[in-house]
């Protein structure tokens, strides 16, 4: 059984492997009217179920599309639809789904469930978010970075911020990869120890960003975080906004990313998110293709 869990549970030729299909999966539709089927259809007479206890907009419509291009079918389905974990245990849930579809992408809150689901499972599953990762945001990533700077071995990428769970995903593919990661944010939000090896820390964001290639934020909020916890995310992270002044420390070629959505003037300023360095809107194209390309993996495809 091929699952996609996470990027540092993925051989290193496996992840390079799904890159180099993703790139070829784009090239291939370039060009194309919008709508327009791939020639081959590899999830023909395929069943694919979309379960979401995350609200989502990219994952969602980028799995849904991706699924439809490849000849394949969505079955789309929220927490309360299913009451995972409630009402059926997820092993029950994971075997029933099994007799029913050819592949399961679950976005949740625990990492736990989503193991659960792939033990107990008879079908590949991939991991569409979690709490503690989110490594389909980071393949797009990776596969953005190369279309536009070559490859990203050896080069610097710097996170400003949360070391959330996209960072924790940076902070596998930066081992898998083998590029060089710093992280620059307060030290009360800290990445999670497990991680520790994978990444240097330099707490001054101006110092971080020379000879960066790459520079990387995300949201410091969560829509789940009440409003006592918005205050005081912004009151410590404020220093780590990517701002002009910012970028300007980094190479002249550094790209920016955001995985988005994104709260415009606060983690980044709208002339950085829209200036010559932005690559957010082909990183979020390519979450289609990527994830295109990790389920012709997980199907042997």
């Amino acid at each position: 059984m091929t699952h996609f869990l996470d990027i540092h549970t993925t051989p290193p030729e496996a992840l390079r492997g799904i890159i180099d299909d993703a790139i070829n999966v784009k090239k291939s539709r370039t060009g194309r009217p919008k709508g327009a089927l791939d020639d081959d259809q590899p999830l023909k007479d395929h069943m694919v179920a979309l379960i979401f206890e995350k609200p989502s907009t990219r994952t969602r419509v980028s799995f849904d599309v991706g699924v439809r291009q490849m000849g394949g079918q969505t079955m789309v389905l929220s927490g309360a639809d299913m009451q995972l974990g409630h009402g059926e245990t997820i092993a029950d849930t994971a075997r029933v789904l099994s007799r029913y579809v050819d592949l399961i992408m679950i976005r949740t809150f625990e990492e736990a469930t989503l193991l659960e689901m792939a033990e107990y499972a008879s079908v590949p599953v991939i991991n569409g978010l979690t709490n503690r990762s989110h490594p389909c945001q980071i393949m797009a990533d990776v596969m953005t970075f190369e279309e536009h700077n070559g490859p990203i071995k050896g080069k610097k990428v710097v996170w400003s911020g949360d070391g959330n769970n996209v960072f924790a995903s940076f902070a596998h593919a930066a081992k898998q990869f083998d590029f060089d990661l710093t992280f620059t944010g307060p030290e009360t939000l800290d990445p999670e120890p497990a991680l520790q090896g994978l990444y240097t820390v330099e707490r001054n964001p101006e110092v971080a960003v020379r000879d960066a290639d790459l520079v990387v934020t995300d949201t410091w909020v969560s829509m789940h975080d009440p409003q006592s916890a918005r205050e005081r995310r912004h009151n410590q992270l404020r220093g780590y906004q990517v701002n002009e002044a910012l970028m300007n420390r980094a190479k002249d070629d550094a790209l920016f990313m955001h995985c988005l959505p994104a709260h415009r003037e606060d983690e980044a300023t709208s002339a950085v998110m829209d200036g010559p360095n932005s690559v957010i809107f082909d990183e979020a194209e390519n979450r289609l293709h990527a994830q295109k390309a990790i389920m012709r993996y997980c199907l042997g495809k």
